[in-house]
């Protein structure tokens, strides 16, 4: 497998080196992982913890989808406010959901921690920055319910953000002590790391084709070979295809895109001094962050066109700088990429039992690192004898989105417009 192109900054900074690669074994695995991103890691790390043997088959490489692709935000909870969460799960599930996710960052920072993984942690927060006045009147709200319930979240003016981020560009937001930042292939590389430490075993290379039950067994049929497993965990999340019938229709996929600046000198000292990541409130999510290396990183809902050193995105890219930071004056691009995510109706995740012994967890509405996490921990829970009601949230059956599709369509062409009209402003 060609490896000589990295998918993204983040594939290339990575102090984290690839997991071993080994083959395919002979004998029967406890459990069979398919995907080698955030979820299927933590479920293979966990289920070996946990005296599992578990095999991961990923068909690129660790990380290759949307985990080595992601923007590095360790968010808690999810895009909805916590007063929706507890509105659509009701009060035990909402309860649940809310606490478990409001630790996922704590979770990773000590997932980082014990393993000594090399992945540019920060701690420091992020922030959900209010793009309007109604993106303020939004953040107000949801401060209201974090304070309810007792989360470390602040509510900072616009003179705080601007302070905190470096520019006059937004109205206020939202500061969660929780959050953080990584470099996302170097935390994806740590779990793989972690996992085979623990007694996991990973096939690179090797894509899934078909699944078989036979008998109490299933046969997971690769293109390395065939895998027989007590149970089988599908990890693939945005990056799922037709292994298992209209599984990639219970979300609506859309293209999440980054850019990269070159290191940046004493003159953007200002910019984020505190290394916290940023997301606004715009119904086209806006997203600033910068790296271990100074980089500024910006980013948008939709695809790169072109390249990091023409086309559209690349436009809009030096629009956007020089909009929110115009004193950095003309900047270099050192990369550009984009990644997908898989949106559901509701913006909550799922997790299906597919069949008896498959299950999957599904549907991160771009919360990936977090999410993915948590949902390993679960899988491997599950398979050890936790009982589906105990789940952070109700377990459901399979039901494809409507139009999925053409939705996913229709944003895309709806996200090139948003970057078109602001590559003009």
């Amino acid at each position: 497998m060609d490896r000589t192109k990295p998918i993204s900054l983040w594939d290339l900074t990575s102090e984290e080196v690839e997991a071993e690669c080994v083959s395919l074994p002979e004998v029967t695995v406890d459990v069979a992982i398919v995907g080698g991103g955030f979820t299927g890691l933590s479920t293979a790390l966990h289920c070996a913890q946990k005296g599992l043997s578990a095999h991961v088959i990923e068909a690129k490489h660790i990380g290759f989808g949307g985990s080595g692709r992601n923007v590095g935000l360790v968010n808690a909870a999810l895009w909805l406010p916590p007063a929706k969460v507890r509105e659509m799960l009701g009060p035990t599930y909402g309860d649940r959901f809310l606490r478990r996710f409001s630790e996922g960052p704590s979770i990773v920072f000590d997932l980082i921690e014990k393993h000594q993984m090399r992945c540019e942690v920060t701690k420091t927060g992020t922030i959900h920055a209010a793009h309007g006045p109604a993106g303020l009147d939004d953040l107000k709200d949801r401060h209201a319910e974090w304070q309810r319930i007792g989360e470390p979240v602040d509510l900072l003016d616009a003179a705080e953000v601007s302070k905190m981020i470096g520019t006059k560009a937004f109205h206020g937001g939202l500061l969660d002590h929780r959050a953080g930042t990584i470099n996302p292939m170097g935390y994806c590389r740590g779990l793989a790391r972690a996992a085979c430490a623990a007694g996991a075993n990973i096939t690179t290379g090797a894509r899934a084709t078909k699944l078989e039950q036979v008998g109490d067994a299933w046969l997971v049929k690769t293109s390395k070979g065939d895998l027989r497993a007590k149970a089988v965990v599908l990890g693939t999340n945005a990056y799922t295809d037709e292994l298992w019938p209209g599984l990639k229709n219970v979300f609506t996929m859309i293209h999440y895109l980054q850019f990269a600046t070159t290191p940046l000198g004493p003159d953007a000292a200002h910019i984020l001094p505190g290394k916290q990541g940023v997301w606004d409130t715009g119904q086209i999510m806006f997203n600033v962050r910068r790296d271990a290396k100074n980089r500024l990183l910006i980013g948008t809902m939709g695809r790169v066109i072109g390249s990091r050193d023409k086309g559209l995105t690349r436009r809009w890219a030096e629009k956007r700088v020089s909009a929110i930071f115009p004193e950095l004056g003309q900047v270099i691009f050192e990369d550009a990429w984009h990644g997908q995510i898989a949106m559901t109706p509701d913006h909550l995740p799922r997790v299906h039992q597919l069949a008896p012994g498959l299950w999957t967890a599904i549907g991160y509405n771009g919360r990936g690192i977090t999410t993915g996490t948590l949902f390993g921990i679960a899988m491997a829970d599950l398979l050890t004898g936790m009982k589906p009601v105990d789940l952070p949230l109700p377990m459901t059956e399979m039901s494809e989105t409507p139009r999925a599709a053409m939705t996913s369509r229709f944003y895309d062409l709806a996200f090139t417009a948003n970057q078109f009209w602001k590559s003009l402003r």
